[in-house]
């Protein structure tokens, strides 16, 4: 018997694709809030025996674990063979060290969560930094998904004469990474320190891109400042108008708004969230993680 995909609100055009790429049923799933805010799940599909795939990416992680976390727990109440977790953007991965006395290292015990409901995880470019791999944090079987192939395809189709433009030191190997697959230079943001409070950040050979269309390339855009502060260095160089493009197009409050503010031609991002922005399909980079993971588990 196939596996069976099921949303969490908000992931049903995700899910839809995953079912049309798979071949695997949709079910049906119902979820809704009491008046007090308390969350009711119930599976309308038959669970029981089967795999359970359910759709669910991270942004707003408070709202949606409840409900993701019930029908993973309520799907192995009745039986199912596993339950498996997409979720395109995880949360609570930048929250990977302490800072302050009375902290906590909160990514650690967000894994502890998801861990215990689920058999396996796939998921896209997760935040690594202090953590080098989700074991690290995770005792279930995880999957990272590369969207890098998705976004250089996206830019080799429709982006003229493109320069791909890290905008950090940080950056540089994810973005050298999309710039080969699209065929095409990249260069990243340079910082020169002068001093403590003196830090200058310029973009290397202008003269030699002045005829080439800047696109700038962020895993997360939360609040959009790293973004935005790339777009203005690359205005002051003197070059055209940047397209900027996100992994995960998070823009909390007015981000978007301020970044499209900014002085940028365009803004595009990956599905992993659901946002105007959506330009770059993830879906059939997914697929193939999900048939292994669930061979793996049958």
């Amino acid at each position: 018997m196939t596996p069976i995909l099921f949303a969490l609100p908000g992931n049903e055009a995700m899910t839809a694709q995953l079912s049309a790429l798979s071949g695997w049923e949709q079910g049906s799933l119902q979820v809704r809030r009491f008046p007090d805010g308390e969350s009711y799940v119930r599976y309308h599909s038959e669970v029981k025996g089967r795999q359970v795939v359910l759709v669910c990416t991270l942004d707003r992680p408070d709202d949606r674990f409840m409900p993701m976390y019930f029908a993973a727990s309520i799907a192995r109440d009745l039986g199912a063979a596993s339950v498996g977790l997409v979720a395109p953007y995880l949360a609570y991965m930048r929250h990977d060290a302490i800072f302050n006395p009375g902290e906590g290292i909160t990514s650690a015990h967000f894994a502890r969560l998801v861990s215990g409901v689920f058999h396996w995880m796939v998921t896209i470019d997760p935040h690594l930094h202090r953590h080098h791999d989700l074991a690290e944090i995770y005792t279930i079987p995880t999957r990272v998904v590369r969207a890098a192939p998705a976004i250089s395809q996206w830019i080799a189709a429709n982006v003229p004469q493109p320069l791909v433009i890290g905008p950090d030191s940080e950056s540089e190997q994810w973005a050298a990474e999309v710039a080969r697959g699209a065929g095409c230079p990249c260069i990243v943001l340079e910082k020169i320190r002068r001093g403590d409070h003196d830090v200058e950040v310029s973009v290397p050979d202008t003269e030699r891109w002045l005829h080439h269309t800047p696109v700038i390339v962020d895993d997360i855009a939360s609040t959009a400042r790293t973004m935005i502060a790339a777009v203005g260095h690359v205005r002051k160089a003197g070059l055209p108008p940047p397209l900027c493009v996100a992994v995960h197009p998070l823009f909390a409050g007015s981000a978007f708004e301020d970044l499209q503010a900014s002085g940028v031609a365009s803004t595009a991002s990956c599905d992993t969230v659901p946002h105007s922005s959506n330009a770059i399909p993830v879906a059939s980079l997914l697929a193939p993680a999900l048939a292994d993971m669930t061979g793996a588990a049958a």
